[in-house]
Order: structure tokens, then C-alpha cells, then sequence
């Protein structure tokens, strides 16, 4: 909605405007004859700053209606979306069904490791950009390159997809589910049941090819005799006869078959009795199994000679004598052929997220491998079928790489709706995918670079829209304007008006909960939230701000609770995906989709153009002729340059104008150009230091240093002495200066960093919107750009990050200073010294930042520094500047920043009973201790933070068993003890081992609370008891 260009102050108004004249002129902002000459000056700051304040109501007023749409600390219930492409009606078609075929094959780092391809048939075409890919899957001591590549279209009849489908009901249940289910307490095979595996929404086959040659440009093979002898397989498990373990023996239906075998015993001795069949042993190997007595798949790996049923049964269990014995006591099986000698076999086991590199940067692994687990079990228990390990372990990789391949579908699916709209754009869905993804799902990309790209992009658009749509209006309304349209809650509201919630990625990867078809889950999450469809209704009752709801688990219909504000960033990282993908007027069409508004017309920068070349540059033309050549570009409409070097404080009679509206274009101009040319420029680094680069980069201290390097503050028009001054200050400042970073007392002149930003709107217009242009006249002024290897972070910051990294507390304290500074304290305790800092600035920030910025050379010169740490020229540090009492800014060589650090040694010697006595009225006393799981450490961690002590260190040792092992409450097959290091200041180091438990975190509880109990023993601190 426009808002009034003219300004009518109220009462109020003209108040308010009278004080900030009364303020201005107290703080000598300008000279006395200045401001009684251009009174106008101060009401167009004053009308900026009432406007500024108008709007600051409005968005607490906003704020209320809206109750925090777009917040972190908010939480919203939304739904999911299906996936259109893996749905199909080919299940009930009796003539048989045509697919789209698309081969999937995987290639190991290690030569000799084989993997099956596989061909996945859908009844929709996917995108190209989706159907044909590569994916790298990481497993612990290795890792595989899957290819997905289209290979046309393929016809199967009516018995080859029932053939088809029950290969896949078997493999997949058997594998990662159960293929004997319990009803009413009777056990049955599953795909004996009536109940039917198939869903509609979820319909597609996953078939294994014959070994070939991955280059092999043939056509598919699909391994139909693998699959058929799984269908064999299956109808030999759905005989009633074999599920029935409570008969004194197995009974056989076609006795015949133990008629060959024997004559088959008699010729051969190397045949093996299976549960289905009669083979010899050197065809076994590798070859997959079902065993009758579980429904588990193995794989065997040999025949072990000198073993049979009757050999002692292995485990801790000594209630069975043999293998034998524990068949028939177990399961009521009587073995046909104990003599035979046992298969061992690899289990199967469950399936991993395999889209995550757990490697470390040094190439060694987090996690070690462990042991295989492995068993012996009679042949005639097993059903034989013709697949090999090879085919079993492409299983083990396609939950992930489907994983991936549904998230593509879905952003391909998202790109497809949004075209409906705004056109084919050529974004490609990988790009759409990230800026779907939050940092919860645990993968390699996420929406955080996107989201610091689209955040200018949009701020950009909409700044150009405003500027040029009100020509009248001053900068502060279109601040608010801007501020309001790009808001967290504007965004909200756009996102969720587009059902945007449905598409965005939350969680990690599970692969218990992924379902191929055919499958039925065992890992099930039913939905408690009442509603029964994948879509949620916008509604307060399904909003929430309790903290220990769990974010991103998605029910079985689809719900999952979401933080508000990543429906804000994920709309802000699909305007960054779309400005990568296809350029601004691809994100410009997004935005339009959004329903933003940010649509420019031509007639528009012709209005602008023609308004600033009414500007008389005439009397100024050598100055102008002067700023051009030291920015090496030639305005077409001189009267742009004019204005973009106009203070509001300037005395010539008869201007109409100043930079103010030039500056707030600018502003957003830099924004885009600099977060542009850092995303493109640095695309290893994560997005936490993406985002310190642009910190670093676009600020008014650092547009300011630009000023003044590159000598443009003398082509600044303005009437006060007051800026003069601060000017001349910090001129001096940036000449003694060894780099591009201030120390946090200085401050560049909010003129000068204004000056750069209203040049740059100037290009924009005279340029006609050619950001190319612009940034090729502003990036030799801004360089040097920081770069990861030449960031530093704000002091404050990088001692935070430090004592975090180490376990260490600061404290602060601030007193007031000579003059108007302040002066901070910083305490920082380490394990055998108390240090102590002081810095004084103009405000607590910039305090706190000087005491930081002492300290942290005093722990570099102790060895003590993160990897991030820059060192900083100890000239740096002198050339602080300080505001003298005429409102001066001087560069003193040495300032009462530079106070030096007070070192207080600790003893380290345990505490004695004298010591104890003494200290006994400063004993602190501690809340009770949480028993529950992580109340011992929060305890423990709170106190150390209140007393200021280093965080405690924690070992644990592990244990492995064959059984499970009794803790309390728990059982498990590991168990962990944890020993624990504290140090206590004028006490030493206390340590102590905790009592075993089944998790380390458990384990470390255990360890916390013993020390809790002897900091109390030793009378270090008082436990107040639960009431």
C-alpha cells in the first residue's frame, strides 16, 4: 500500500523535532549557525527518525497479532507432501505395464568389492536432471559412486510384475523387516497374509541385472532367475507345514525329495541337504538364504568342515548341549540330517545412512567397524535362492540412494508447480533441493548458503522496486516499507500461503523408516495429532512454543512439528537458488510466485534519470570531472553524482536534495554485489563463515576505510565542522592502520561509509540496473575483499569461541569511565591462572571488545589460540582513537585501552583442613542434583560456569558382550565406564571413575554425580536436598 509522501507533523511531531534540534545542537553535531541555517536539515532527520519510530509501534503491535510467526522460539505442526512420480496403477493391470527404466550401478574405491546394478521401473518419466545422476554413498571402510542414468522404456506381462513384487515383498522384508509377524498371538508368514503390501502412492519395482559390464551400453538384463527363485522361495515358506515348530519333527510334503537326496548321498558326498533343495557345496557360497526357523536373510560363506549338528552350541546359554538340542528345545525342529556339516553365515543386518561422510578431514574414520556377526546353522533349516552376496549388498545401498532420489523428485516436483506459474526458469533441482534442506538433515549441503544469498537478493529487489515506485518518498519510509516487506513473518506468510511447509527437509535421513514397496515398516510412528490428513490446517492450536518438543519426526501420515523461522529462511533460500540458477529475473519471477512484489517498469528509471538530470552541476563540474576519474567511470547524468555527494547539512542555498535516498539504493546495491561475489568465490567454506566473510565485508567501518583510501571524502559536500573533525580523526587513524581492521574503539564516521553507499546507488541508476557495471567500478575501491585466510573475527567473538572450544568461563563487569566511556573487566579462569582484562570504549561493546582483544594476545603468547585466531599488529591496538572533550577525535600512540593484564596465580596443591575453615562462609550451595538422564552434567556444568572453574573432561572406556549385561534398569551388550577430570581452582585436579553403564552419556552422568557427591565431601560446595 503507498504511503503519503508529504509530511504533516503532528503536536507530537513538532515536539519531538524541537528536541532532536535542542539534542543535535548540545552534542555539537554541527555549528551553531549551521543548524540556525538549515533547520530543514534537522526535520528531514527528525521526520526520518519519527517515521522510524512509527514503525517500531506498529511492528510490536504486529508482532502480537501474529504471536511470533517466523520466530525461532515458535513451533508449528505442518504436513508433507507425496511424491507424484513414485505413484502408479500398473499393480491391477492384467495385459502387464510399460515402465521408464532407469539402471542404477555402483562402483566400489576398493577393485575387488562387487555390487549388483539394479534397474528401477517407474510408470512416470522423471525429470533429466533427476534420472540421471550420481550420487556418492560412504560406508565406514570404504565408499561407492552410484550412477542413475535413463535407458528407455521396458515392458513387463502380468506374471513377470507378480514375479516382480514378490521378489520385492521377500527380499525387503526379510532384510530390513520380519517375514513372520505375530496375530492374536499366533505366528505367521507375512506375505501369507490377505492383507495387501501395496500402496498406490508408493508403487515402483527395484529388480536386479545380470553381472555385465557397467560401460556394457546393451540392453537391460533383468536377473529373472534370481527373481524367480525367490518366488520359489516364497511359495515354500507359505506350506503351512513348515510353520508349524510346536510337531515333534518337520514334516515334508513330497517325500521324494529325501528319496533323492539319499541316492544323491550315496554318489556324492560333497551335496548338501538345503530346507528346498539338494546342491553341491561349491555352489553355496555366497549364495543367499531364508532360514524357515526366523525368516532372517544370510548369506552363506563356507561349509565348515568337522562341525554338525551335534557339535556343542555356541554361546553363553549352557540349557543346550548342541545345535541339535537347541532346535528342538527352542523350536520343536528335529533335524532330517544332523550329520551334515554347518553353513556359517553373515547376517543381514539393518540399513545405514550412507549419504553421510563420517570420515575425517585427515582421512582416518569416526567410527570403527564393527566385528561381523556371524553364525552356524544347519543346511536343511535354510531355503536356498539363486541371488548372491553380490545382489545383497546393492540392498544394503538403495535405501540411501533412493533417499536422494525421492528429495529430487521432490524439489523437481516443487520447480514443476512453481512453472505453472512463473515459467520454466531452468533451475535445477539439486540447486532447489538445498534450499529445501535445513541443517537438521545432517548432509553435505544445506539451505544456509542460499539463505545468505537470497536474503540480498531480496532485500536488493525490493529496495529498486521502493526507490523507483515512490520517487517522493524520503529514505526512513522506505526503510520501513523494505523492513516490513522482508520481515521473518512476511515471509512466513508467503511461505505458508504457498504450501512451501509441504516441500522443506527437516530431518535427517532414518533408514529404519524408509519403505520400499512391498514392505511393511517395523519401525512405526503412529500420529497423535488429530489430524487425519498429510495436510495440516494454519491454526493456533497446532502452534506451540514448549522447548522440548522434538523437531522434524514425521508421523506415518506425514505431520512434524517445524521452528517457524525455517519457513522464513526456506523462502529466502529459494530466492538465492533461483538467482544462482537462472539470474535475477529468474528470482524476480519466484518472488512474483511468492506473491512479492518487485516487478520494475521501464518508465520508472527513466523518471529517476530525468529527475536528477534537472540537478546543476555546472558550478561543481571540476569536482565532479575530478570523482570520476578516481572511480574510472563517466556519469551519463552528472546531477546523480551531484546528489550521491550532497549531505543534508549542506548550506548552499536552493538544494533540493541530498544523498539520503541514494544511500538507502546503495545499501542494497553493495549487499547483493558482495554476497555475490563472496558465494561464488568461496564455495568450500561452510555457511557460518560465508556469513563472517559478508560481516566483514559489508559494514560501515569497512565502507568508510574504502572512503578514505580511495580519497573520495574530499568530494563530500556538507556544512558541519562537527563532521569535519570526525572526518580529519579518522583520516589519521586509517593512515597509521597495517590492515582493514578497526580495534573495536574506533568507529569509521557513519558519513563516509554513507558516501560509498549512495555512489553505488548512483552507477545503479546511471547504469540503468546494470549490476555488472556497477560492481566493475566498486570492486577496485572495496578490495581488498577478505578472504577465510585473512578473517578475523570481532574480539568478543573469537575469545567466546576460544573459552567455548576449551571448556573455559569469562566473566564481565563494567564501571563507568573518564568522560562518557566505559570501562569493561574480563576474568577468564584457566586451570593454573586467573586472568584479568581491562579496555575502555565509548559503550560496553566496544569495552568489552578491547579487554577481549588484551586478553586473547596474552593466551597467544601462552600457546593458547583456535585456529581462526589473526593476529593482530600490536600498532593496530595503539592506533585506538578516543573522543576528546572539544568533541575532537584524536589517535593517541598510547590510550587507557591498552591497559595490561593482571596474571594471579592458583595453587594447585589439594586443599587443606585450615584452608577449608577459611573458606567455609564462601561455600556456594548448589541446587539438588537431576537424576534423570543428563541432570548430573547440566549440575555439574552449571556450577563450574557460576564458580568460573574449566569445564570437566570426560574419558570412557568400552566394553563389549556376548549377552546382554544387566544396569539397573537397562540392559545392553556394551558397557561404558567414564573417568572424570575436574579442575578446581586453589583445590587441584580431582579425579574419579563413574560406575559402568549401558551408553557413555550414561555413563558420564554416573562419573558427574560422584564428583558432585566429593566436591561435597570435601566441603567445596553444599547440595541443597529435594524437598
Amino acid at each position: 500500500m503507498d504511503v503519503d509522501t508529504t509530511f504533516t507533523p503532528t503536536e507530537g511531531n513538532k515536539k519531538q523535532i524541537d528536541h532532536l534540534s535542542s539534542v543535535i545542537r548540545s552534542e555539537k553535531s554541527m555549528a551553531h549557525e549551521t543548524i540556525s541555517e538549515n533547520r530543514d536539515a534537522c526535520l528531514l532527520k527528525a521526520s526520518t527518525a519519527n517515521e522510524a519510530l512509527a514503525y517500531n509501534d506498529s511492528t510490536l503491535i504486529n508482532k502480537v497479532i501474529t504471536s511470533g510467526a517466523g520466530t525461532t522460539k515458535r513451533k508449528e505442526l505442518h504436513g508433507s507432501i507425496s511424491i507424484r512420480m513414485l505413484s502408479g496403477t500398473w499393480g491391477d493391470k492384467v495385459d502387464g505395464a510399460i515402465f521408464y527404466a532407469y539402471k542404477m550401478d555402483f562402483s566400489c574405491n576398493i577393485p575387488e568389492q562387487k555390487y549388483s546394478s539394479f534397474v528401477l521401473l517407474l510408470e512416470t518419466k522423471l525429470d533429466d536432471d533427476v534420472g540421471n545422476n550420481e550420487v556418492h554413498l560412504y560406508l565406514i571402510s570404504k565408499f561407492v559412486e552410484s550412477s542413475i542414468s535413463f535407458c528407455g522404456q521396458i515392458h513387463l506381462d502380468a506374471q513377470q510384475m507378480a514375479s516382480a513384487k514378490c521378489f520385492q515383498e521377500l527380499m525387503f522384508n526379510g532384510l530390513f523387516g520380519k517375514l513372520f509377524v505375530k496375530s492374536s498371538g499366533v505366528r505367521k508368514f507375512l506375505l501369507q497374509t490377505e492383507e495387501s503390501l501395496w500402496d498406490r502412492s508408493n508403487m515402483y519395482l527395484l529388480l536386479p541385472l545380470e553381472s555385465m559390464d557397467i560401460a556394457s551400453k546393451g540392453p537391460l538384463k533383468i536377473n529373472w532367475m534370481g527373481v524367480e527363485s525367490c518366488v520359489l522361495a516364497t511359495e515354500f515358506l507359505r506350506r503351512k507345514a513348515w510353520l508349524n515348530f510346536q510337531k515333534s519333527e518337520v514334516i515334508v510334503e513330497d517325500s521324494s525329495v529325501y528319496k533323492n537326496y539319499s541316492v544323491m548321498m550315496n554318489c556324492n558326498s560333497q551335496v548338501i541337504h538345503m530346507a528346498n533343495k539338494s546342491t553341491s557345496i561349491e555352489s553355496l557360497k555366497e549364495v543367499a538364504v531364508v532360514a524357515i526357523h526366523t525368516g532372517r536373510i544370510y548369506s552363506i560363506l563356507e561349509a565348515v568342515a568337522g562341525t554338525s549338528a551335534e557339535s556343542p552350541f555356541e554361546g553363553d546359554d549352557t540349557n543346550y548341549s548342541s545345535f541339535a538340542d537347541y532346535y528342538h528345545k527352542k523350536y520343536g525342529i528335529v533335524l532330517k540330517h544332523p550329520e551334515q556339516c554347518l553353513l556359517l553365515l553373515k547376517q543381514s543386518h539393518n540399513s545405514h545412512n550412507l549419504l553421510v561422510d563420517f570420515r575425517s578431514e585427515e582421512g582416518g574414520n569416526k567410527f570403527v567397524e564393527n566385528p561381523q556377526q556371524r553364525v552356524h546353522i544347519p543346511p536343511e533349516l535354510l531355503v536356498a535362492t539363486d541371488i548372491r552376496s553380490d545382489v545383497l549388498k546393492s540392498f544394503y545401498l538403495l535405501p540411501s540412494l533412493m533417499h536422494r532420489l525421492e528429495s529430487l523428485m521432490l524439489a523437481s516436483q516443487l520447480r514443476e508447480e512453481i512453472a505453472i506459474h512463473a515459467g520454466n526458469l531452468n533451475v535445477s533441482s539439486w540447486l532447489i533441493l538445498e534450499a529445501l534442506t535445513t541443517l537438521r538433515c545432517n548432509e553435505s549441503f544445506s539451505m544456509e548458503r542460499l539463505e545468505l544469498l537470497g536474503d540480498s537478493v531480496l532485500k536488493y529487489a525490493v529496495s529498486c522496486h521502493l526507490f523507483l515506485k515512490y520517487p517522493k518518498k524520503r529514505e526512513g519510509q522506505l526503510s520501513s516499507h523494505r523492513s516490513r516487506i522482508v520481515s521473518n513473518s512476511a515471509l512466513h506468510k508467503l511461505g505458508t500461503n504457498c504450501k512451501l511447509q509441504r516441500y522443506v527437509r527437516d530431518c535427517a535421513f532414518d533408514p529404519r523408516r524408509w519403505i520400499a514397496p512391498g514392505q511393511r515398516s517395523i519401525w512405526p510412528s503412529p500420529c497423535r495429532h488429530g489430524v487425519d490428513t498429510m495436510e495440516v490446517p494454519l491454526d493456533d492450536k497446532f502452534v506451540t512454543e514448549d522447548i522440548k518438543l522434538m523437531i522434524g519426526k514425521t508421523c506415518d501420515i506425514g505431520h512434524r512439528w517445524m521452528g517457524s523461522k525455517t519457513i522464513s529462511d526456506c523462502v529466502e533460500a529459494l530466492i538465492g537458488a533461483y538467482y544462482v540458477g537462472g539470474g535475477l529475473k529468474a528470482a524476480v519471477c519466484l518472488m512474483k510466485w511468492l506473491g512479492i512484489e518487485v516487478e520494475i517498469e521501464p518508465s520508472w528509471i527513466e523518471n529517476a534519470i530525468s529527475v536528477a538530470s534537472l540537478y546543476s552541476y555546472v558550478p561543481r563540474a571540476k569536482d565532479i570531472e575530478s570523482l570520476e576519474s578516481k572511480l574510472g567511470y563517466e556519469f551519463s547524468i552528472k546531477g546523480l553524482l551531484l546528489e550521491a555527494t550532497t549531505h543534508a547539512t549542506e548550506t548552499e542555498q536552493g538544494v533540493g536534495y541530498c544523498y539520503q535516498r541514494l544511500e538507502y539504493l546503495g545499501d542494497s546495491v553493495l549487499d547483493i554485489l558482495i554476497t555475490w561475489h563472496l558465494y561464488v568465490n568461496h564455495t568450500k567454506i561452510d555457511p557460518g563463515e560465508l556469513t563472517d566473510l559478508r560481516s566483514a565485508s559489508v559494514n560501515n567501518d569497512n565502507f568508510a576505510i574504502a572512503a578514505v583510501r580511495g580519497n573520495l571524502h574530499p568530494h563530500l559536500q556538507h556544512g558541519s565542522s562537527f563532521l569535519e573533525n570526525q572526518i580529519s580523526a579518522f583520516i589519521k587513524c586509517v593512515s597509521v592502520m597495517s590492515n582493514s581492521v578497526l580495534t573495536p574503539d574506533i568507529k569509521g564516521p557513519k558519513v563516509l561509509g554513507d558516501l560509498v553507499e549512495s555512489i553505488a546507488g548512483a552507477l545503479l541508476i546511471d547504469s540503468k540496473l546494470d549490476l555488472d557495471k556497477v560492481w566493475k567500478v566498486l570492486k577496485p575501491l572495496l578490495s581488498p575483499i577478505v578472504t577465510p585466510d585473512k578473517l578475523e573475527l570481532p574480539p568478543s567473538r573469537e575469545l567466546i569461541e576460544l573459552c567455548d572450544s576449551l571448556g573455559y568461563f569469562i566473566k564481565d563487569k563494567y564501571f563507568p569511565a573518564k568522560g562518557d566511556t566505559v570501562r569493561a573487566e574480563l576474568k577468564l579462569q584457566l586451570k593454573d591462572v586467573l586472568l584479568e582484562s581491562h579496555g575502555t570504549g565509548p559503550n560496553r561493546k566496544a569495552a568489552k571488545g578491547m579487554a577481549a582483544l588484551h586478553l586473547l594476545k596474552t593466551l597467544e603468547a601462552k600457546g593458547i589460540s583456535s585456529s581462526k585466531q589473526k593476529k593482530h599488529d600490536m600498532d593496530q591496538a595503539n592506533a585506538s582513537f578516543s573522543q576528546g572533550e572539544d568533541g575532537n577525535l584524536s589517535c593517541p600512540v598510547q590510550s587507557e585501552t591498552s591497559e595490561p593484564i593482571t596474571c594471579k596465580k592458583r595453587k594447585t596443591d589439594h586443599i587443606s583442613d585450615s584452608s577449608k575453615n577459611s573458606k567455609q562462609l564462601e561455600i556456594p550451595v548448589v541446587p539438588p542434583v537431576e537424576m534423570k538422564k543428563g541432570g548430573p552434567r547440566t549440575s555439574l556444568y552449571a556450577l563450574c560456569k557460576k564458580l568460573q572453574w574449566p569445564m570437566p573432561t570426560f574419558e570412557a572406556m568400552e566394553q563389549k558382550f556376548r549377552s546382554l549385561v544387566q544396569f539397573g534398569d537397562t540392559t545392553g551388550f556394551n558397557s561404558f565406564e567414564s573417568e572424570i577430570s575436574l579442575t578446581v581452582p586453589e583445590v587441584g585436579v580431582i579425579k574419579l571413575k563413574g560406575e559402568a553403564r549401558a551408553d557413555k552419556k550414561s555413563s558420564f552422568d554416573s562419573a558427574a554425580l560422584l564428583m558432585m557427591y566429593e566436591l561435597e565431601r570435601q566441603g567445596i560446595i553444599i547440595i541443597q536436598k529435594h524437598p
